[in-house]
């Protein structure tokens, strides 16, 4: 029960810290704010990238054609070799017949003018669609798959692949970059509040010193103030999180330009990332409450 009083007691004077000292509060919370907003916006932008660099990943391919005169043997011997190379996630086999198949079926022009086509007079060729695990290693996959010598050519979107990855990775140092940037001036302003109810307290804190508080009793009323102003500063993030993706998805209809560029789903990750707002926030105002009572108390 001592233990609640104290911790009740502790409480009370942070709030009563975080008035005394309003203006200057007021200033960590903002800043607080405005970094768990870009915070909110980052860990958006990365799951979503994420998502994006796997659903394409899962859609694109290496087509590799094959040369019109290779044997079953030359057939199954590509497989085997491409099975082998690291990143490659899986081999699926088109016959040449199976791509006049396809193309027939997908354009009527073609169909006309393809009908009647066996496989001796088939002009396509038979080919293999490679799916890779990282699209950042599709360009060295292709280069050797291409030079085997019972491969005509291979085929993929090479520089758009390129362009893609070289934007989905700025994205996330950028983002990093801001946040970490961000949070340490929130924390820097955070410790500077509380440096200035130390320096207005320092007459209670001497008294305090003189009736026997531990060094512990003094610190914990300051760490949990810039506790309350990383709390406080959490609501508005959280807000537009809970609200303004949820928005967003259904405004956009959950997907950002194409089909397959895919919006993660609101529902759990909202709650997730409001979770992480709300822990971010209350860190950063401990971290902050931390090093201003360890440097300014001098205990």
């Amino acid at each position: 029960m001592q233990y609640v009083r104290i911790l009740g007691r502790n409480i009370r004077d942070a709030f009563k810290g975080v008035f005394r000292n309003l203006s200057l509060s007021m200033a960590s919370i903002l800043c607080t704010t405005i970094t768990l907003i870009v915070v909110a916006i980052s860990i958006v932008l990365t799951y979503n990238v994420n998502n994006f660099t796997k659903l394409i990943e899962a859609d694109m391919s290496i087509v590799v054609f094959l040369k019109k005169d290779a044997t079953n043997d030359d057939i199954n011997n590509v497989k085997n070799k491409i099975n082998d190379i690291d990143g490659v996630s899986s081999c699926i086999y088109k016959s040449k017949a199976d791509v006049l198949k396809e193309m027939m079926n997908a354009d009527s022009a073609l169909a006309s003018i393809l009908e009647g086509r066996t496989d001796e007079n088939n002009p396509l060729s038979s080919t293999y669609i490679v799916k890779v695990k990282d699209l950042r290693k599709i360009d060295e996959i292709a280069s050797k798959i291409e030079v085997y010598d019972e491969v005509e050519f291979v085929q993929y979107g090479k520089e758009a692949i390129r362009d893609l990855v070289n934007i989905f990775d700025a994205i996330r140092r950028g983002s990093i970059i801001i946040v970490v940037a961000l949070i340490l001036v929130t924390a820097f302003l955070i410790s500077n509040t509380i440096k200035i109810a130390i320096i207005a307290r320092r007459k209670e804190i001497e008294i305090m010193r003189l009736v026997g508080a531990s060094n512990l009793n003094i610190k914990i009323p300051f760490i949990f103030e810039g506790l309350i102003i990383g709390l406080i500063g959490s609501i508005i993030p959280i807000f537009i999180t809970l609200y303004g993706y949820a928005s967003i998805y259904d405004k956009l209809n959950g997907q950002l330009f194409s089909p397959i560029l895919k919006l993660v789903q609101p529902m759990p990750f909202i709650y997730y990332t409001s979770l992480v707002l709300l822990g971010v926030g209350a860190l950063v105002g401990m971290i902050g409450s931390y090093r201003a009572s360890k440097k300014y108390l001098k205990i």
